[in-house]
């Protein structure tokens, strides 16, 4: 394919922020969902300067590194675009990373400055994190730690010398950040990934701006619009979507700052009524299973389902329920992060609730693909942006006409950190990102993604089909008792299936050892009758303790080989 000539290439990424906090000056922009305190974009920029202040005072230059780790907070969005406006590189660590693993990216990605939560700094040892400079709380903004006294002595110092700075009040017109260089490094997002290794992967500003300018031109947010933020702001998905985007054209971004429980998250949409929703596939998969699945089951609702006219009456009905728990205001609901099930796809499209897949991955800042829901093709998962992102396909042998996606465009990363090797495995040298993900390409230009697994996941059989596992966990996650499930291979080449039951119905059921390996045997029968000859599953295994996952609750599949 073509590779893409991109008119948002060269876009000044710190301009456009300047330019939203000054015009949207009085609106509200950041609001703690929990105490309900409100940041307008003034107060917003008022306390980027302060950062900036800081910086300029202990001699942090830009593309010095300052990581950040704690739950969503309003704190934790102005110390990230307090750090990008200045020209410093941020290192978003995801919240639930153990000690021993944040301790390791603190150390591997060169940090001077960390702004860390109270909570967590208490299992983190200055004397352990050698390059570390000062560690600020960010839940006080205070001094935690420091290597000198100077850090505690400025912050002290920080307001009066804010005071003389602006003596006549912070303005509008005090919104002033130096421009970077497009190339310069903005970001160092170290993926969860499901291999055992946590790679930094290296984001430019362009690659931000290519991220940000398609949100922008696409209007998935605009000025007065409202977010629920609810996705980890560390990872790449949130923090496009939730943060940057809206950031940048004057939405108002509620963070939820919690796990976003069901009834959490019913509570909040109900309170936010956001227009955009972007959420991971689990929060639809578990709705679909624990409100939907029992309502269209019962018998009598069987029996009207089968009667014309009534069916769509009560289609109807549940999409309006569907809709209203999400806030009742949303355009649409943008899934991403990983695949959505394909039951749970097939009924969503069918009650014509307003819904699209998109693709992406932290190497590309995140964003691939994606489609407007009135335009979306069921198991697909979105076009290739426009003028930004280019696609082929590496073909293998044996393969069914399916290959390794791979792209080429303005979001795709500059490397990853400190790692030539892992970066000359990913990136070719005229600039192709190898996904890891098989598929192709379709649709009617040619530039929607359809994807059928992961490539370091997928079986090899005895007579030389391909077996993508994930596949038939999707059939076997919708069928009773199953929780969540694994399909590895054992010896002799017999696929089995690892499955975690789901306790609350085991429980509610008062269901034997014996009743529950029942089932799970019907559970197998029915399973192979609707996949392939060579994708038969030979047994099923129950794990007493749910599979590991990473911090974006992907399992860590190389745990379980």
């Amino acid at each position: 394919m073509e590779k893409p000539h991109c008119s948002t290439r060269g876009t000044d990424l710190v301009n456009i922020y300047q330019q939203a906090f000054s015009d949207n000056f009085p609106l509200p922009a950041v609001t703690d969902f929990v105490s309900g305190k409100t940041l307008t974009y003034g107060e917003l920029a008022r306390r980027i300067v302060r950062i900036h202040m800081l910086f300029e005072e202990a001699g942090i230059l830009p593309g010095d590194k300052v990581a950040l780790l704690g739950k969503n907070t309003s704190t934790w969005i102005v110390t990230f675009m307090a750090s990008l406006t200045y020209g410093t590189t941020i290192v978003p660590i995801l919240n639930d990373f153990n000690p021993v693993d944040a301790a390791n990216i603190i150390r591997h990605s060169d940090t001077r400055v960390l702004f860390v939560a109270n909570s967590i700094w208490e299992h983190l040892d200055l004397a352990d994190l050698p390059q570390v400079e000062v560690v600020v709380s960010l839940d006080t903004r205070k001094v935690l730690a420091e290597r000198d006294s100077r850090f505690s002595r400025i912050v002290r110092g920080l307001t009066r010398k804010f005071n003389r700075r602006y003596p006549g009040g912070f303005s509008r017109d005090n919104i002033l950040y130096a421009p970077r260089d497009n190339d310069d490094l903005a970001i160092i997002n170290y993926t969860s990934g499901t291999t055992g290794f946590s790679k930094g992967v290296m984001l430019t500003y362009d690659n931000i701006a290519g991220n940000v300018a398609f949100g922008i031109t696409s209007r998935l947010h605009y000025q007065g619009s409202r977010a629920l933020s609810f996705l980890p702001l560390a990872h790449a998905y949130g923090c496009a979507f939730d943060m940057l985007v809206p950031l940048a054209v004057g939405s108002h971004v509620t963070v939820l700052g919690k796990t976003p429980t069901p009834s959490l998250l019913v509570r909040a949409m109900a309170q936010v009524r956001p227009n955009l929703v972007v959420c991971v596939p689990l929060i639809l998969e578990k709705i679909y299973r624990k409100m939907i699945v029992p309502m269209i089951t019962r018998r009598r609702m069987r029996w009207v389902l089968a009667v014309p006219m009534l069916d769509r009456a009560v289609y109807a009905m549940i999409r309006s329920k569907l809709v209203e728990a999400f806030g009742g205001r949303f355009e649409e609901v943008i899934i991403g992060g990983a695949p959505l099930n394909p039951e749970v796809e097939e009924f969503l499209y069918h009650i014509k609730f307003p819904f699209t897949v998109g693709y992406g991955m932290t190497e590309c800042g995140p964003l691939i693909s994606y489609t407007p829901w009135r335009e979306f093709i069921p198991g697909s998962s979105g076009r290739l942006l426009p003028g930004i992102m280019a696609g082929r396909i590496l073909k293998e042998d044996g393969a069914g006409g399916q290959g390794e996606i791979m792209v080429y465009g303005q979001n795709v990363m500059a490397g990853y950190y400190k790692n030539p090797d892992a970066t000359e495995s990913a990136v070719e040298e005229d600039g192709w990102l190898h996904t890891g993900d098989m598929g192709h390409l379709g649709g009617p230009d040619g530039r929607t993604i359809f994807i059928r697994g992961r490539y370091k996941t997928m079986i090899l059989s005895a007579n030389g089909q391909n077996v993508y596992p994930e596949e038939i966990e999707a059939k076997l996650n919708n069928m009773p008792l199953v929780s969540e499930s694994l399909v590895i291979e054992r010896e002799g080449g017999r696929l089995v299936a690892l499955v975690y039951p789901d306790t609350e119905a085991v429980e509610a059921q008062r269901l034997s050892d014996a009743d529950i390996a029942a089932l799970m045997e019907q559970n197998r029968r029915e399973l192979n009758r609707l996949v392939a000859p060579y994708e038969q599953i030979a047994a099923i295994e129950l794990i007493s303790e749910e599979f590991v996952k990473t911090p974006k609750r992907s399992i860590k599949r190389y745990l379980y080989k």
